[in-house]
């Protein structure tokens, strides 16, 4: 059987399951999650293999109306991710249905070469009439070589989505080793596991403008791995949001994140959190670097 291997990007409104879809495509989990909006920030693949074919699934941050730099340096991540795909695949939120700029999000897919898949996520919770009458829609705006109901939570549809992303790979040798499942960095997926636990822990208590950078990742000389990161936020309030009484919060976070850590690496790990307050942290070129993403003016 001949090798195959192709790009797909999966684009979407933010909170529609990309992550989540990405994550089920591949078997295991390469991507954060959270109910909280713009949880994913920057451009991550997730490699998901079939007999022969590897796919690159691209897991772009969600496409909405930028306001700050940080808005701008994420859709241009999303956008950026489809470029030169061999398939786009869009995802949209069944029960939202067109929220979201979906419309312009389709008009601007529209004017695009690749080809390009349906996918509608939480078909289970969404009311039947309601979906035909979207997905009817959408396939009349966006004209997709295909069309998926899925739930990327239950795992109600993946396999038949999988099965038509491997048919459409084009013929090629793989890009990556078969036991690489992600294209992040050791140091990018520590920082991304801590920042998911912000979200799980503290939800609408911790505003968006809080980042996790990585300073340092250092091997011991016992197989294990140390940790250092600190948690930006924008003002001392809130500061002591994640610190929390006694600083209870922080060290739930820590551990949380450390147990997390310790099973995606198969080691122990020694996890080192503190917070600094830096009003200006969004306007730090250094750190989005760091956090993956292109400075945009």
């Amino acid at each position: 059987m001949t090798q195959r291997c192709g790009f797909v990007a999966i684009v979407g409104a933010p909170n529609a399951g990309k992550s989540t879809l990405v994550n089920a495509l591949v078997g295991q989990k390469v991507a954060i999650t959270s109910p909280k909006k713009q949880t994913t920030r920057t451009r991550l693949m997730g490699i998901a293999i079939q007999d022969k074919t590897q796919m690159v699934l691209i897991d772009t941050p969600g496409i909405f109306a930028p306001k700050r730099r940080l808005d701008r340096a994420m859709v241009a991540a999303a956008w950026g991710g489809a470029e030169g795909a061999d398939l786009i695949a869009l995802i949209v939120d069944a029960k939202a249905g067109l929220k979201g700029g979906i419309e312009a999000m389709v008009e601007s897919l529209r004017k695009r070469p690749e080809p390009k898949l349906l996918i509608l996520n939480k078909v289970d919770i969404a009311k039947k009439d309601e979906l035909l009458r979207l997905a009817a829609g959408l396939n009349a705006l966006l004209e997709p070589q295909d069309t998926f109901f899925i739930s990327a939570t239950s795992g109600d549809g993946v396999e038949e989505l999988k099965q038509a992303l491997v048919e459409a790979m084009p013929e090629g040798t793989w890009h990556f080793p078969e036991d690489q499942v992600s294209d992040a960095s050791q140091r990018l997926l520590a920082a991304e596991v801590t920042r998911e636990q912000l979200y799980h822990q503290l939800r609408n208590e911790l505003p968006y403008a809080s980042a996790v950078d990585t300073e340092s990742y250092t091997e011991r000389q016992d197989g294990s791995v140390e940790i250092r990161q600190q948690i930006l936020v924008a003002r001392p309030t809130q500061k002591a949001i994640v610190l929390g009484k006694g600083g209870s919060r922080i060290k739930e976070i820590g551990s949380a994140a450390r147990e997390e850590l310790a099973e995606m690496l198969g080691r122990k790990v020694h996890l080192f959190l503190h917070v600094k307050v830096k009003p200006d942290w969004e306007e730090d070129q250094a750190l989005y670097r760091d956090i993956g993403l292109d400075w945009v003016e």
